[in-house]
Parts: structure tokens; C-alpha cells; sequence
């Protein structure tokens, strides 16, 4: 039996930034990523024979098929995520295998839970396989390629980097590719001022981004404008992470929520705004919108004297505080399925 996890990401600053071509549109710029515990699992059973079975923890539901075509073929669209993966690796796959999937994110959480799962299940048939990729960024290319042809969409790249290598990663995005510097953040006020906080409405995935590159590719003025401020919003966040001044990061919080609702107004909605009035009124000091936005989960930034006043308050307006950390690059060994791994 293989098993293996992979955590899911809280964006911090820079996100949409990392979509193929908006950096180019933008310059030089960062976005930054923490992982956490909220994670997601994938578990493969070889079998004697070559039948696949596909067992989803989420949907609460099993296919059988009596061989890798049948399954490659099925129209199910509930199956097109594992195909796509399976796909990757069909070369080398030489019997038939039992793959059951978990993800403890909420659905449409805003936290990288489907790239969490796909980096999951590449690790998993990775190693059934003997497949080892060059460095995370091998991986981490063909994971967002993948996603593409599943979402028929340009992706973006930094829900899955965390996925691998754990910790705080800080993604440089240039014409020349990806660089990623890893951190530990144990210890820091990241982990003690940290509330992750799901709205109970689900994001719409990466549509807002495909929103974004629509309007920037015909100039829009005012997203050109928003994404530069997004940019220098993120540059700074970098420079607060390097020097430890993590007083400054509320600050960032709120101006990053300003210039994102203004790449398209469906980065937000009412329960979005509704809970960051709710918390600041109860003590905290800056929220963060997660992922693509429209709902999905908020990170609250708050002090721990505040933190319970603020828990109390979102369960009573029936907003789920969730019980997640951020997680040091040490709890996870990206080289079972990476040769090189020198960030």
C-alpha cells in the first residue's frame, strides 16, 4: 500500500500574479504561500489483476472498471481530475490498483485543495511507478499543466508549491522562470496571530483569475492599475516576512482586500464583507481573502488576546472557525519524488 499527504495553502500576498501571462504584464514580482494543516490524502492498493477501482472520500462514491481504458474512456466528469492524472502516468502503470482520495478542505475553501489533491495522487503513482521528476518545479510544471487540461483555462502555479515542499514559500516569477525560497515560520507570529475562517459559501475557483487576464489582455486600465498595486503590495509583504516585522502584515492585509476587489468585484461578496466588518469589530486587525475569492475562506489576522472574542463572534453569526496552523517545511520529504531539491 502507498499513502501520501500534501498540505493546503493560505495565499499572503502576490495572488493571481502568478497566472501565465500576468507577470509579464506586470514585471518582476512575487507571490507568497504558507502551508497548512488542513490536508489532503491519496492512497493506492495494487492490485494481482487489472482492474481500477477509484474510491472518493468527498463524494462519497466508488467506480469500478474492469481495466485502465475502461476507466481512461468513462465520461464520468466527476472522474476527470483522477483521469488526467492517471493519464500522466499510464505508461508506466503495469497492473490494476485500488486509488482512494480524501481532502479535508472545505469545497471551494480558496485554499489550493484540488492542486493539493493532484500533487497527492502524483506523489502516490509516482512512487508505484518509480517515477522520480527533476526538481519541484518539474513537478510542480506539470501539475498546473495538467490542471489546464481539466479546466480548459490558463492556471497558475503557487497552490502547489506548498503542496510539496511545505512551509512559507516565496515565488519569484521573471521571464527567465520560477524561483522559490522555502521559510520556516515556527515560532513566528504568523502561526500565534493566525484564524483561518470558512464564509460556508464556495469560491468560484479560477474563474475570477480568467477574469482578470481577459480584461488585462485588452488593457483595462483600471485591473493594469490594481495588479501593479497587488505587486507592490506583495514586494513589501517580502520584505516583511525577511525582516520579521510582522506588525506591518495587517496593514498589508487590508490594502491587498482593497486592490483586489478591484481587478473584478466578484473577488469578494456579502458574507466576505460581512465577516471582515465582524471580526475588526471584534478585535482583529486585518483579513485576507483566500484564493480566487467570492466567498470560500478569510484569514483573520488577530492577536491571541483577541482571538476567543473573535471565534465567539464568527460562530454566532455561523461562520466556521477552522481548527488549522501553518506547517514547517521539516513535516514533509520532497525528495521521494523530486532528485533534486535545492531551493
Amino acid at each position: 500500500m502507498i499513502q501520501v499527504k500534501s498540505p493546503t495553502r493560505v495565499d499572503l500576498a502576490g495572488g493571481t500574479l502568478d497566472m501565465w501571462p500576468l507577470y509579464n504584464f506586470v514585471g518582476e514580482c512575487r507571490t507568497i504561500n504558507v502551508a497548512i494543516d488542513i490536508w489532503t490524502t491519496a492512497e493506492i492498493n495494487v492490485e494481482s489483476n487489472s482492474k481500477v477501482r477509484i474510491e472518493s472520500e468527498d463524494y462519497k462514491q466508488a467506480w469500478d472498471f474492469k481495466n485502465l481504458e475502461d476507466f481512461l474512456s468513462s465520461p464520468d466528469k466527476k472522474l476527470f481530475l483522477y483521469q488526467a492524472v492517471i493519464r500522466f502516468f499510464q505508461k508506466k502503470i503495469k497492473s490494476g490498483f485500488t486509488l482512494k482520495t480524501q481532502s479535508e478542505s472545505p469545497i471551494g475553501g480558496g485554499l489550493g485543495g484540488s492542486s493539493s489533491l493532484m500533487i497527492s495522487m502524483m506523489k502516490a503513482f509516482a512512487e508505484m511507478t518509480g517515477t522520480k521528476f527533476k526538481d519541484i518545479h518539474h513537478m510542480v510544471h506539470c501539475a498546473h499543466n495538467i490542471e489546464s487540461q481539466i479546466l480548459m483555462t490558463p492556471t497558475g502555479t503557487q497552490d502547489y508549491y506548498p503542496a510539496v515542499s511545505g512551509g512559507l514559500s516565496i515565488l519569484g516569477y521573471s521571464t527567465e522562470g520560477i524561483t522559490d525560497q522555502v521559510i520556516d515560520v515556527t515560532g513566528t507570529p504568523l502561526m500565534d496571530n493566525f484564524l483561518l475562517v470558512y464564509t460556508g459559501k464556495s469560491h468560484h475557483s479560477g474563474l475570477n483569475n480568467f477574469e482578470v487576464l481577459k480584461a488585462c489582455t485588452q488593457k483595462d486600465e483600471k485591473v493594469l492599475k490594481a495588479l501593479y498595486d497587488i505587486r507592490q503590495i506583495s514586494e513589501e509583504m517580502n520584505a516583511v516576512v525577511q525582516t520579521k516585522k510582522w506588525d506591518q502584515v495587517a496593514d498589508l492585509f487590508q490594502r491587498e482586500y482593497k486592490a483586489r476587489i478591484q481587478l473584478t468585484p466578484a473577488f469578494t461578496s456579502p458574507e466576505i464583507e460581512h465577516l471582515s466588518q465582524l471580526v475588526i469589530a471584534n478585535g482583529a486587525s486585518g483579513v485576507k481573502i483566500c484564493g480566487a475569492g467570492g466567498g470560500g475562506c478569510v484569514l483573520v489576522w488577530v492577536s491571541p488576546d483577541s482571538r476567543q472574542k473573535v471565534i465567539e463572534a464568527c460562530e454566532k453569526e455561523k461562520f466556521q472557525c477552522l481548527k488549522a496552523k501553518p506547517i514547517s517545511p521539516k513535516s514533509l520529504h520532497p525528495q521521494k519524488w523530486v532528485t533534486s531539491y535545492d531551493l
